[in-house]
């Protein structure tokens, strides 16, 4: 799957109307923390492909959404379900850590 850039305009129709739960990866490219989360937060999205969706905001260009969220460290990932946060990871995480909080949420 492609990568999904997660913007202010396309987050409702992405996210927020999704039937599907999605995870957003808040970040920006000065974040050096965000880039180390980045390469996870890809292998997530293949290893989940038709599971969940993955996208990616960058807090720069998106403030709005950020904003709308009260996005104030990053790297954070947020998990909707039925459009709605139901989870919040803040800071670099493994990917053993960030797999848990999914299957959560997937289980639930």
């Amino acid at each position: 799957m492609a990568e999904l850039t997660i913007t202010d305009q396309n987050f409702d129709s992405e996210i927020a109307q999704s039937k599907m739960p999605a995870l957003v990866d808040f970040w920006a490219p000065w974040c050096a923390p965000c880039r180390i989360v980045g390469p996870i937060v890809d292998e997530l999205a293949k290893e989940y492909e038709g599971k969940l969706k993955v996208g990616k905001l960058n807090v720069d260009e998106n403030s709005q959404t950020a904003a709308k969220f009260g996005i104030m460290s990053i790297p954070s990932i947020l998990i909707f379900k039925n459009g709605t946060p139901v989870k919040t990871i803040i800071g670099a995480q493994g990917k053993e850590k960030l797999k848990k909080e999914i299957e959560e949420v997937l289980g639930s």
